[in-house]
């Protein structure tokens, strides 16, 4: 990933959805070397406002700012683009306003893509978008982990943004995950040791008897100065 991005001139006023907004997205997703075109960005767009909008009624988020928006919810989900393999099937564990699978579908439009959120107003909000942005190859249930498990479905990609602690996310993903999967978790700050980016742990993590090697890539989301982490877990067997 290139060097931190920042704004020279932040309008106060900039809206969501506005040529300045998308532009923060456009040129904030060179940063993790992924191509946003216009015509992506519209589609981010329309996302956020309807997320704004279902906000009053339902609560998504507590992230509001169009600045925010623009770079915690859609830039930071784009962090592990490049990490997923074109054509998988990802499972969105407790994807809430959509995140990270929307934005993720609409980069990566060759994936297939399940969104699960145990909410009903929130796998309402999730249908409502889908339809809004006339995706397909996507879907949207509301379900435990557990219950998807008992369906006997495997995921090439489980993926989360919002788990309580890394042991119940792997935990959860592990039923769901196909051979040769990967987990995926955007976290904030790891309690893991200090490693440059890309480096492989020494350490192989055994869970239920299945091997898996974990992975930490450490970076700054564009823009503002926070730190984040992808950790990836890649199934052996």
């Amino acid at each position: 990933m290139s060097s931190m991005i920042r704004l020279k001139n932040k309008n106060k006023n900039m809206q969501i959805g506005s040529a300045e907004w998308e532009e923060i997205i456009i040129n904030g997703a060179k940063y993790f070397d992924v191509k946003v075109g216009s015509k992506e960005a519209g589609q981010f767009s329309k996302h956020a406002g309807e997320l704004i909008k279902w906000n009053s009624k339902t609560n998504l988020t507590a992230i509001t700012d169009p600045l925010e928006v623009a770079v915690k919810h859609f830039l930071d989900s784009l962090a592990p683009a490049r990490i997923i393999p074109p054509g998988s099937s990802m499972l969105d564990i407790g994807s809430g306003g959509g995140f990270p699978g929307i934005p993720l579908k609409i980069i990566l439009p060759s994936l297939s893509v399940t969104l699960a959120d145990s909410s009903r107003k929130k796998i309402s909000f999730l249908k409502h978008v889908i339809r809004t942005l006339s995706l397909e190859g996507i879907n949207a249930c509301q379900a435990r982990v557990e219950d998807l498990s008992e369906n006997k479905e495997r995921f090439d990609v489980v993926i989360c943004r919002a788990f309580s602690s890394l042991d119940k996310f792997i935990e959860s993903a592990l039923p769901v995950l196909a051979e040769n999967g990967i987990m995926i978790a955007l976290k904030g700050k790891t309690s893991y040791k200090e490693t440059g980016p890309g480096r492989l742990l020494d350490n192989d993590n055994k869970d239920e008897g299945l091997l898996y090697n974990t992975e930490i890539i450490k970076y700054s989301i564009p823009y503002i100065d926070s730190e984040r982490s992808l950790i990836i877990m890649r199934r052996n067997r």
